[in-house]
């Protein structure tokens, strides 16, 4: 299976593992079918709801188990 990196837009990390949507979920992105998933990164998303990216690669590495 493929890393989640933090340069994928939030519908390529879905793709790769659907185990983050209740991390998505949690900090309050709610929007993860809407076209903004297609296009913004988790980066950008995690900048955006006021977290630090690297917060968010943390949360999800384990939640998916890297």
């Amino acid at each position: 299976m493929a890393a989640i990196t933090k340069d994928m837009t939030i519908g390529q990390a879905i793709t790769v593992n659907q185990e983050i949507i209740p991390v998505l979920l949690d900090i309050g992105m709610h929007c993860i079918g809407c076209p903004s998933a297609q296009g913004e990164t988790l980066e950008e998303a995690a900048m955006v709801h006021g977290m630090d990216p690297d917060e968010l690669m943390e949360k999800i590495s384990e939640a998916v188990g890297e």
